[in-house]
């Protein structure tokens, strides 16, 4: 029988320590998650950032590069830059809102469609490697207590706060654990100065006033 550290009674098991609180536990299997979860979707040439607007699009498309960067909580100049990735690989499509020619609207293109098929099998399989030691009705209790927590926070459901920090990538995708990745100038000029309708550059100008 092993003893603990101060050789007075037993050693603790492989469980949590009591000191381990609620609070590092969740950050201890957050990064975790996250780091696995960068691994599978960057075998599809995505970032977790890119792999979660594109659910996005899938869930709500249409909308307009403003709202979807408030949603976020990204810089509207930042979040061009950021989409401007995902388009110029052909996986989203921005398109004019018929009802107003100044608006411009986001939606899955068809490779993007098709690589979110491969991205749901990734989630799924994620999703259950993860859950693995508990049973579904467990899974649903901790999916309830951990809704909770984060409505707690004032967290929006569905995005992940790491959006706050993500930056375009310079050269490729980026394989990062979390939602950053390396930085850019925005699209437009200096540093902070762009629109939400800034045209990239090498795109077709756009007129009129930012979303």
């Amino acid at each position: 029988m092993g003893t603990t550290d101060d050789g007075g009674g037993p050693a603790a098991g492989p469980g949590p320590r009591p000191s381990d609180g609620v609070a590092f536990l969740l950050a201890q299997l957050g990064a975790h998650a996250a780091g696995r979860f960068s691994e599978r979707v960057s075998a599809l040439g995505l970032t977790p950032a890119q792999a979660g607007l594109l659910r996005l699009l899938a869930r709500t498309p249409g909308r307009s590069q403003r709202e979807l960067a408030d949603v976020l909580g990204m810089p509207p100049s930042r979040f061009v830059a950021f989409a401007d990735d995902l388009e110029a690989r052909g996986l989203i499509e921005r398109r004019r809102n018929p009802e107003d020619r100044r608006l411009y609207a986001l939606f899955l293109a068809d490779a993007g469609t098709s690589l979110l098929g491969s991205l749901r099998e990734v989630a799924s399989a994620h999703e259950q490697q993860v859950c693995e030691p508990l049973s579904a009705e467990e899974r649903e209790q901790l999916a309830a207590l951990l809704g909770r927590l984060a409505e707690a926070q004032g967290l929006t459901p569905g995005v992940h706060p790491g959006y706050r920090s993500v930056r375009p990538a310079t050269g490729g995708s980026g394989t990062g654990p979390g939602p950053g990745i390396a930085p850019a100038d925005p699209p437009g000029g200096a540093p902070g100065k762009a629109s939400a309708d800034a045209p990239a550059r090498g795109r077709r100008q756009r007129t009129g006033p930012p979303e």
